[in-house]
């Protein structure tokens, strides 16, 4: 039974992920302003999280230094704020299908960024190594397959344009722009990034304040501070800034409320019964998920680049994934716990009388 649920976790979380990506697109094709969604967003995900972080972990939380608090900023900005406005702009520029398979991208990103930062080793001189570098060429590969290549289109029967057909079309003309189309996979990329470096830095950060709850929530509220003043800047139109109950509001909702409280707590879930790899492999479900939602409900038109690019990245998650498995075991094989080793000890002296 405990099997069953973690299978029905990551494929709830990856179909709230797949929401998010309509969801997402469909507002930006309606005309909503990139960096207020952001905004908006980080907005609602805070007074969602506020009350569940301090009926549970307000009174045993540590204090907040001041150096601390700085750190959580600088990391709020980059890897909140400044991701998710440029995969804002990115998605813009590109679609869910590409947004759903460079996600397979950031374990890649987040493990390079980790050898980068002496996090995590690279042993050259063993199989699993080469394996996880094998994989990272391997994305690299794909993330420039999904940029320069696009070969063929392909149309399937679409069922019903779920969000306005005339937006769409509109948008597939501008997607089919070649520059464009590269701009926003850079985009699409450079968030990864970013989001892996906030990965990668946040367990430092944790060390001096634990709270697991608090400091997401917190980094949600530093979010929605740092994008109010990027949105207030670049876009002082009132109108924009209007939510009416469409659905702009809809989107902003969903991302707030069900992709930051249930989506994160299913992944700390699903991390806590059966490990990070587990969660990382179920991935390509996000794109198979994407790529089929926007053919038959949005009328997407896919390439064989896109296709090809993500079976590329899907490959090398795998292989960096395998490697990564393999020399755990191996690190678990080489530190045997203390009486196992008095054991082994005693039997080979047992061995060498007889």
């Amino acid at each position: 039974m405990e099997q069953k649920k973690s299978y029905l976790a990551i494929i709830l979380i990856q179909s709230i992920y797949t929401g998010m990506f309509l969801l997402s697109k469909a507002a930006f094709n309606h005309g909503m302003n990139n960096f207020i969604f952001v905004f908006y967003r980080q907005a609602v995900a805070t007074i969602f999280l506020i009350p569940f972080a301090l009926f549970f972990e307000w009174k045993k939380a540590l204090r907040l230094s001041f150096v601390t608090f700085c750190k959580i900023f600088l990391l709020s900005f980059c890897g909140v704020t400044l991701s998710l406005d440029v995969y804002g702009a990115g998605l813009i520029y590109t679609s869910p299908t590409l947004a759903a398979a460079t996600t397979n991208c950031l374990p890649v990103i987040t493990f390079f960024l980790a050898v980068l930062f002496r996090i995590e080793m690279l042993r050259l001189k063993t199989i699993p190594g080469i394996a996880k570098l094998v994989g990272i060429l391997i994305c690299f590969g794909g993330a420039l397959t999904l940029a320069f290549f696009k070969g063929p289109h392909f149309k399937l029967l679409c069922l019903h344009h779920l969000f306005g057909l005339h937006q769409a079309h509109q948008t597939q003309g501008q997607v089919s722009s070649g520059m464009t189309w590269i701009k926003g996979c850079f985009f699409m990329l450079m968030s990864n990034t970013c989001w892996g470096l906030w990965l990668v830095l946040q367990g430092r950060v944790m060390k001096g304040y634990p709270s697991k709850l608090l400091f997401t929530t917190l980094s949600c509220f530093l979010s929605s501070v740092q994008s109010f003043v990027i949105a207030i800047a670049l876009e002082r139109n009132t109108n924009e800034w209007r939510l009416g109950w469409d659905l702009k509001l809809l989107a902003v909702a969903y991302c707030g409320t069900v992709v930051t409280g249930v989506a994160f707590y299913l992944q700390a879930w699903v991390i806590e019964k059966k490990g990070p790899v587990f969660l990382s492999m179920s991935t390509p479900l996000n794109l198979i998920f994407t790529m089929l939602c926007s053919v038959f409900l949005l009328c997407e038109v896919i390439s064989l680049g896109s296709i090809l690019g993500g079976l590329l990245l899907v490959g090398g998650l795998y292989s960096v994934l395998w490697g990564k498995a393999r020399e755990q075991k191996m690190d678990e094989g080489l530190c045997l716990p203390a009486a196992d080793v008095e054991k082994a000890g005693s039997e080979m002296k047992v061995a060498t009388t007889h």
